[in-house]
């Protein structure tokens, strides 16, 4: 039993951890795309997941990357890149990196979760980081700059608090606003047209992580280290926050909805 503690005490306690909206962010992310599940997309994820649903598992692969047999699905959870890339470059080098990040790992789960031949319990596994990785690389800090590892090292105060600028969008903004995930997918997910919706499904996951890229790039100008983020932050970056939650909540639906349905 101690052994098994042991990654979970150092997820705990670690301030390199990358926990992309947070539980409730990324159960809110779940929730949403549960909403715009077609029937059939709805009842395969509940034939691959049984008694658990899309929010309960959106937060399984971070709660597990700690353990031995998972320690290679680490790097899946965000894509780092040199600063000031324009579109094509940016593309050409996230979808060029040697080693594994979000965008190759998404891509490798889809193949599976869409390969009818693989077992219930592999298709399952997938499901569950699809889910996670969507709501990830929809975090603008998870497309953020290897060299301040994603924002970790670039220090700061927030509500006198010692934090990051990573913690600061993974969480930060998210417990402010002090809402429950099935409340914020309730306020968050009522405004899109069916056009909107439409939109949103048809573009693809190097299109959402190089909008997680401007925007990360605007959040590092912004916020440099040493700053003392003040009561104006949360305003001036709310609506971005939900958006990019709904965002990766109705994109995630059509994924799954085009893959299982």
């Amino acid at each position: 039993m101690r052994k098994r503690l042991l990654p979970l005490l150092f997820c705990l306690l670690s301030p390199l951890t990358l926990w992309a909206w947070g539980v409730d962010g990324h159960r809110a992310v779940g929730k949403i795309a549960e909403h715009h599940l077609s029937r059939k997309a709805r009842r395969e994820v509940q034939r691959l997941l049984g008694t658990e649903t899309l929010t309960l598992v959106s937060t399984w692969p971070d709660e597990i990357r700690y353990y031995p047999e998972f320690k290679e699905t680490a790097p899946w959870h965000y894509v780092n890149t040199p600063s000031g890339l324009p579109h094509d470059q940016y593309v050409q080098a996230i979808k060029s990196q040697t080693t594994a990040n979000a965008y190759s790992a998404l891509e490798a789960q889809m193949r599976i979760l869409a390969d009818v031949n693989k077992t219930k319990e592999e298709r399952a596994a997938a499901l569950k980081f699809v889910v996670h990785i969507v709501g990830d690389v929809h975090q603008p800090m998870h497309t953020g700059h290897a060299e301040d590892k994603g924002g970790n090292d670039i220090k700061l105060k927030y509500r006198g608090k010692d934090t990051n600028l990573h913690s600061l969008w993974d969480s930060g903004l998210l417990d402010y606003q002090g809402l429950t995930y099935t409340e914020m997918a309730q306020q968050y997910d009522h405004k899109l047209r069916n056009r909107q919706i439409r939109q949103l499904q048809a573009s693809t996951p190097d299109q959402w992580l190089w909008e997680s890229y401007q925007e990360s790039e605007k959040l590092y100008q912004e916020t440099p280290a040493g700053t003392d983020v003040d009561y104006k932050y949360y305003p001036a970056h709310a609506d971005l926050m939900k958006k990019r939650i709904v965002e990766a909540g109705v994109r995630l639906a059509g994924l799954l909805n085009e893959t299982l349905g």
